[in-house]
């Protein structure tokens, strides 16, 4: 069965954008954007980075990890104000809107219907990893379907903006597994977590 990850760049204080919204890696974000830091994402996520990205460092590699990418309506407007209708054409790309009535790219499909539905049944077909990526609203939506965590830390606090999850998420603790680190000189840290097993909590009640 395929995986849905939630791979995405958070500060240190756990936020992924700014109090507005925008793209913090945009030409008036805030997100360290180091040679290294780029390097890495070359190298281990080519499919992730965005068409123009992709352009710009002639990347063509098609990646091991995603071949479907999923976004909610918010985060796939920061590309439409930019001009650019599809950022991952070399990957199935969902958008889910229940507003959107029309796609502004033949590519890209709309999806209105229930989230976690959509992505259970997108786990059942055939093919690589489904990234999730973002935004915060989505990301909440299908907090008990992310099935990994792949989170880009970057050496660096805001104070207040969007966090991983909004805060419409239900409250549901889960332990991740720690699968994997790399940890660059430029100080962001690339941390990989699985979900865990359901743990029995019988013990807590009995400490009461």
């Amino acid at each position: 069965m395929r995986k849905l990850t939630y791979y995405v760049a958070t500060t240190l204080d756990g936020f992924i954008a700014g109090p507005d919204g925008a793209d913090p890696t945009g030409p008036q974000g805030f997100w360290p954007i180091t040679e290294d830091y780029v390097q890495h994402l070359v190298a281990e996520y080519p499919e992730t980075l965005p068409v123009q990205a992709r352009q710009a460092l002639s990347v063509t590699a098609e990646g091991t990890h995603f071949d479907t990418v999923l976004e909610g309506r918010r985060s796939y407007e920061i590309g439409l104000a930019a001009g650019i209708t599809d950022a991952y054409p070399h990957l199935r790309h969902v958008v889910f809107s229940r507003t959107m009535t029309e796609s502004p790219d033949p590519a890209v499909e709309l999806v209105a219907d229930d989230p976690v539905a959509t992505v259970r049944e997108l786990k059942q077909q055939d093919g690589k990893g489904i990234w999730l990526v973002g935004g915060a609203e989505l990301a909440g939506a299908l907090y008990s379907e992310i099935d990994t965590l792949i989170l880009k830390v970057g050496p660096l606090t805001i104070g207040e903006g969007i966090p991983l999850f909004s805060r419409k998420a239900v409250f549901d603790p889960c332990t991740w597994t720690l699968a994997d680190h790399t940890v660059l000189k430029s100080g962001a840290v690339f941390l990989t977590y699985t979900r865990a097993p359901a743990v029995n909590r019988k013990w807590i009640s009995s400490a009461e």
